[in-house]
């Protein structure tokens, strides 16, 4: 068996803590909006650049390490920029710098309050994403996930009304247990194996287990991470965050905060259980199962909400579970489908946020029932709308198609033919709910003329580019950042046990 090289380096270290550095110079600019949104700005773009730094070596086979504290043998808080990692961070600091760009908008537009301490929790969710994504092992994944978990909170309830307050409430109630859990899990883990280090394949290596304490172990697992991952029943949570600004149900509810929980799914099938211990006790239908449940019922109440946020979320709540089933399915083409899930829903669903985020900005329209004929005032805005629509329902050419080829062609690879019936009614029913919106926003007429058109420069351009991006992703899914081939070494890794 050989493994991948590993060499001490202080990059994964260093694109950790940019952010963070940034956060007091973000405190200390509260008077100075051009300075502290440079700090912003400065933060974001170092962070991308440390991370894509990473991926020459990460696509050689040749991986970063740091260890930040070795607490005793064999158990340390380190960062390891494995091929998983470095696809995920690359996801992460690259929108940031866009919603940072909309963010500064979007808060102007607006005239938030207390935008300081938006921008300034901001940074230190990116920088605990950072860690997740480079987490060498379950103690260091937890110690970030818990980071996130409390520094998203100002964020939920940001606008401090009382619709807020309680949407905040519930996140921490829902996020703090999965915390608890997740602790309990990784103790169990540590009792069993002797490690907490992940690794491609699984790390329990020839422990015996019963039945039911695997079982056990693993529904653990499964409420620490499938909280974030909004898997149902665990996923009220999300569409209640919905009452946080824009651009954090964008990048925290479509990206950083949800995908941590997906990215953890993936990380205890592949790296902690690993496919054979899957397979043998049946785990994987398990996790099959509530992911399909999830994906089906999520887009049945997708129909049912007005408010366009809203369906977004629950939107969203049903395209994560696409990756916790090609996680489940175990097959090649399964695992690349769902890791390619990651980076296509973020480029698609950020897309769409943004969207919902310059219509509210602009005109103060929440409801779809409100966006008759808003096409003709903000084609920039309702014409990438359509893009990501489009691709969330899996048509070509848009980077959505391409995710959800690869899952039913994993579903094929697995000999599963109700996962493949579950993608074809998920993409029917996908198109159901968001036909609606763009046929109001084209071909009907408003009941009262809109008074304004676009948003901002600096709220328009992030939504052409994301949508861009969706789309070229979508044609070459290699283009720029390499995720097919990095998908595609990760699934290899786990199906082959040749990980670190």
């Amino acid at each position: 068996m050989t493994y991948p090289e590993i060499y001490r380096s202080f990059i994964p270290f260093y694109a950790v803590m940019v952010s963070l550095i940034a956060v007091p110079l973000i405190m200390l600019s509260s008077r100075h909006a051009n300075l502290r949104e440079f700090w912003t700005l400065a933060a974001s773009i170092v962070k991308f650049s440390l991370v894509f730094l990473l991926l020459p070596g990460a696509l050689a086979g040749r991986i970063a390490g740091f260890t930040f504290w070795e607490i005793s043998p064999g158990i340390a808080l380190a960062l390891k920029a494995d091929q998983f990692g470095v696809f995920f961070a690359l996801i992460a600091s690259g929108l940031w710098i866009l919603t940072s760009i909309y963010s500064i908008g979007y808060v102007r537009g607006l005239k938030e309050h207390k935008q300081t301490r938006y921008f300034a929790s901001f940074a230190v969710c990116l920088s605990a994403t950072i860690g997740i994504a480079f987490a060498a092992n379950l103690l260091t994944f937890v110690f970030f996930y818990e980071i996130l978990t409390i520094a998203t909170y100002p964020l939920v309830i940001h606008k401090e009304t009382k619709v807020a307050i309680a949407a905040g409430r519930k996140y921490l109630v829902y996020t703090l247990t999965a915390g608890v859990l997740l602790i309990a899990a990784t103790a169990w883990t540590y009792r069993i194996a002797g490690t907490v280090d992940f690794r491609a394949g699984g790390l329990f290596g020839n422990a015996s287990f019963s039945p039911s304490a695997i079982t056990v172990l693993f529904l653990l697992f499964l409420g620490g991470v499938g909280v974030k991952a909004a898997i149902m029943p665990l996923h009220s949570w999300l569409p209640a965050a919905m009452a946080a600004p824009t651009p954090v149900s964008a990048l925290l509810h479509a990206v950083a905060v949800v995908k941590s929980g997906v990215f953890g799914v993936v990380r205890v099938v592949g790296f902690v259980f690993g496919p054979a211990l899957m397979r043998q006790f049946d785990l994987n239908i398990l996790l099959a199962t509530v992911a399909g449940v999830t994906i089906i019922l999520a887009s049945l109440l997708a129909f049912r909400q007005d408010n366009l946020k809203h369906r977004l979320a629950y939107s969203t709540v049903g395209h994560l579970s696409y990756i916790v089933l090609g996680a489940a399915l175990l097959s090649p083409a399964s695992l690349i489908g769902g890791l390619l899930h990651i980076a296509n829903h973020a480029t698609m669903k950020i897309t769409l946020f943004f969207c919902a985020g310059a219509i509210y900005v602009r005109h103060h329209k929440e409801k779809i029932s409100e966006l008759d004929g808003i096409g003709r005032v903000m084609p920039w805005t309702m014409g990438a709308f359509t893009v990501g629509a489009i691709g969330l329902a899996g048509i070509p050419p848009i980077n959505g198609f391409v995710s959800k080829w690869q899952l039913g062609l994993g579903a094929l690879q697995a000999d599963e033919i109700l996962p493949l019936a579950v993608l074809v009614l998920s993409g029917l029913l996908n198109a159901g709910y968001f036909a609606p919106i763009i046929y109001r926003a084209f071909l009907k007429k408003p009941a009262v003329p809109f008074d304004h058109g676009e948003a901002s420069p600096a709220m328009v351009i992030p939504i052409v580019i994301t949508a861009l991006f969706s789309l070229l992703l979508g044609l070459d899914p290699d283009l720029f950042f390499h995720f097919y081939r990095l998908a595609a070494t990760v699934s290899g890794s786990i199906l082959g046990g040749t990980g670190p």
